[in-house]
C-alpha cells in the first residue's frame, strides 16, 4: 500500500508543480529524479531535496518544456493535414506519422528518465544519451512510448486518474529502462 501511496503522491504533486505550464519541465524533471530514488532506495527523497532540485531545474526546464510543445504542434499538425487530405498520403502516410510519433514518445520517455538518473539535470545530455539507448535497444523505445500511451490512454478514458496515472507512469519508465538498459553509472 505504500508504493501505491508514494507513486500517486508523486502524480499529484507533479501535476500541480506542472499546472503553470512554465514550471512542466521543472516538474517532470524532479519528479523523475524521485521516481529514479524511489527506483534505487526504496523511499522517496527528503522533501528539502526534492525542493531544491526542483528550484534548479526551473529555468533548463522552461527550455525542455518549450522544445516538448513545439515537437507536439508539428506532430498534430502533420497528422491534422494528412487526415484532411491537405497533403497527399492517405492511410499509408498516416500510418508513418503515427509509428513516428510513436517513436519521438519513445525516446522522450527515455530522455525523463536520463534526466532522473541525474537528478533532475542536464536535459541535453539526457536527449543524447536516450538516443544512444534507443537506437542500441529499439525494444526500450517501444516499450518506453508502450508506458507513454498505456498513461495517455488511461487519463483520457478516465481524466481524474491523470495526477495518479503520471506518478506510475514515471515509475514505470524508470523500471522499464532499468531492465533493459541499466544505468551505467
Amino acid at each position: 500500500m505504500r508504493d501505491a501511496a508514494d507513486l500517486a503522491l508523486l502524480g499529484i504533486a507533479t501535476t500541480l508543480a506542472a499546472l503553470p505550464v512554465v514550471t512542466a519541465g521543472a516538474a517532470i524533471a524532479t519528479a523523475s529524479a524521485a521516481a529514479h530514488d524511489r527506483c534505487a532506495s526504496g523511499d522517496l527523497p527528503a522533501p528539502g531535496t526534492t525542493l531544491r532540485r526542483f528550484l534548479r531545474a526551473i529555468v533548463p526546464g522552461l527550455g525542455a518544456t518549450v522544445v516538448l510543445v513545439l515537437v507536439f504542434l508539428v506532430v498534430a499538425l502533420d497528422l491534422r493535414a494528412v487526415s484532411s487530405g491537405t497533403v497527399p498520403g492517405g492511410a499509408p502516410m498516416m500510418v508513418a506519422l503515427v509509428a513516428a510519433a510513436g517513436a519521438v514518445l519513445g525516446f522522450v520517455g527515455l530522455t525523463v528518465v536520463e534526466v532522473g538518473r541525474r537528478s533532475g539535470q542536464g536535459w541535453l545530455a539526457s536527449v543524447r544519451a536516450a538516443v544512444v539507448a534507443g537506437l542500441a535497444r529499439p525494444a526500450l523505445v517501444l516499450a518506453s512510448a508502450g508506458v507513454g500511451l498505456v498513461s495517455v490512454l488511461l487519463a483520457l478514458f478516465v481524466p481524474l486518474t491523470a495526477p495518479l496515472a503520471l506518478g506510475y507512469a514515471l515509475f514505470a519508465l524508470h523500471v522499464v529502462a532499468a531492465r533493459l538498459a541499466p544505468d551505467p553509472a
